[in-house]
């Protein structure tokens, strides 16, 4: 989400960082560099001017501490007005009420909230241990109901069943009742998509949430919608009470304004960022750590929640177990180390999740293929369950074998059963305590281009 903005201040403050002071003239032409990044990553204007002014009057006769460059400095005055921007902090749910808690969501058609209310829900019930119950109120688009429905049984999340023969209210009434009846903790009630101009619609969900008396409103805003978001806010905002935001599409090519905007504007919290299809992509929106990633600075705090929330804990005791005993590794074994992986995220976002500075990121290399896991899980699927456990027995026959089966070349399944083999020397290098030698082992692997092409 914040990809181009953060290739632009990395240009602006390494521009800086050659100078030696801060003086007035280079934090004008700073500021007026960083202006128009904002501008072209549609913030709002009003946003931009209050920013930069701040940032302007912290500069001017400011003496740098001896330990930082100009640029450095300068990122240190534009990390804390941009966190004022955010929010100083995150702000949970409001969860403190009597049971079952009602949060409410709604916004936009297409602009994900269905998809937004199951993956809060799966959040909840994972990290607080929440019993949950979701409703949908959406009797207008074809089958919406049902789509709730499939994406809560996915989610292991259970789903109150609801028709487009009843009313709304009939529908959230019912819905309370039979949570508070089952010991729900919370209820998630996912509404219909309305254009913000549509005075019936909202009048609809306005009606809704006076009746229930919701702890949670969130409005859910399309990360794509740029400037325009401002105005879809203000409408909403005006006609019901709406507690914080949720922005959905966060991983596409967007320009970013809106987060900066939102928050600044209407003084209320953006509390989650969603990304990606999957159910598990979807995190706390926690302004100092999303600044770091702005200023490429990184974000290893989030980087470790999500490693936590998506291993298999059983699976690495496993692992660790087979490398601490003088069991054989075998290619079962490499098969989960690779599902593990696939599950934090592709190569490209854990990245992301990194500090732009320093040797350790410059040496990572960029034009790693993530079809790389895609290809080693593919030939090992085509494997017998002996061939898997006794990896020795791959040869001729065997490889063309599983060259046909895979689609993958005899050539590049050789090159596997090298990787496999470096990789056993690694296993057998961490039970020696040898963990430099394993570091360059995995380069060794990351880099190796017959499985990159």
């Amino acid at each position: 989400m914040f990809k181009n903005l953060t290739e632009r201040f990395s240009k602006i403050f390494n521009k800086l960082s050659n100078q030696g002071k801060l003086t007035e003239k280079n934090i004008k032409e700073t500021l007026r560099e960083v202006e128009q990044a904002l501008l072209e990553a549609d913030v709002a204007l009003s946003v931009v001017q209050n920013f930069t002014s701040s940032i302007s009057k912290s500069c001017i006769g400011k003496s740098i501490e001896k330990s930082f460059t100009p640029g450095q400095e300068l990122i240190k005055i534009v990390k804390q007005e941009l966190i004022e921007i955010l929010g100083k902090e995150n702000n949970h749910l409001n969860l403190s009420t009597q049971n079952p808690s009602v949060i409410m969501i709604v916004g936009l058609q297409g602009h994900g909230k269905t998809t937004s209310i199951v993956k809060l829900g799966k959040m909840l019930k994972n990290t607080k241990n929440k019993k949950i119950l979701l409703v949908s109120t959406d009797i207008y688009r074809p089958a919406a109901i049902k789509q709730l429905e499939v994406l809560s049984k996915k989610a292991k999340i259970d789903f109150y069943p609801s028709n487009i023969d009843q009313k709304p209210i009939q529908i959230v009434t019912k819905a309370l009742e039979f949570a508070a009846l089952k010991l729900y903790d919370i209820l998630l009630i996912d509404t219909a998509g309305r254009l913000h101009t549509d005075k019936y619609m909202i009048d609809e969900v306005t009606n809704i949430q006076k009746k229930i008396q919701p702890i949670e409103t969130l409005l859910v805003i399309d990360a794509m919608v740029g400037q325009d978001a401002i105005n879809i806010v203000n409408n909403f905002n005006t006609n019901m009470s709406i507690t914080g935001f949720i922005i959905t599409k966060t991983d596409s090519d967007t320009r970013a304004g809106i987060a900066l905007s939102m928050r600044f504007i209407t003084k209320k919290p953006i509390k989650f960022i969603s990304h990606g299809e999957s159910l598990n992509e979807f995190e706390i929106f926690h302004p100092n750590r999303i600044v770091n990633r702005i200023l490429g600075m990184g974000d290893m705090l989030s980087l470790i929640e999500n490693i936590k929330n998506k291993i298999n804990k059983e699976n690495i005791k496993k692992f660790t177990h087979t490398i601490k005993s003088q069991n054989k590794f075998s290619y079962n074994d490499l098969l989960v180390q690779i599902q593990q992986i696939k599950k934090i995220g592709n190569v490209t976002k854990i990245l992301n999740k990194l500090p732009k500075t320093g040797t350790i990121f410059k040496n990572i290399q960029y034009n790693i293929n993530e079809q790389l896991l895609f290809k080693m899980e593919t030939i090992i699927h085509s494997m017998t369950i002996e061939e898997r456990k006794k990896p020795e027995l791959i040869k001729g026959l065997r490889k063309r074998r599983i060259a046909k089966g895979s689609g993958i070349s005899i050539q590049e399944i050789n090159s596997l059963l090298k990787q496999f083999n470096n990789i056993k020397m690694m296993v057998n290098t961490i039970k020696k305590g040898g963990i430099s030698k394993m570091m360059k082992g995995i380069n060794k692997i990351v880099n190796n281009k017959s499985l990159r092409k």
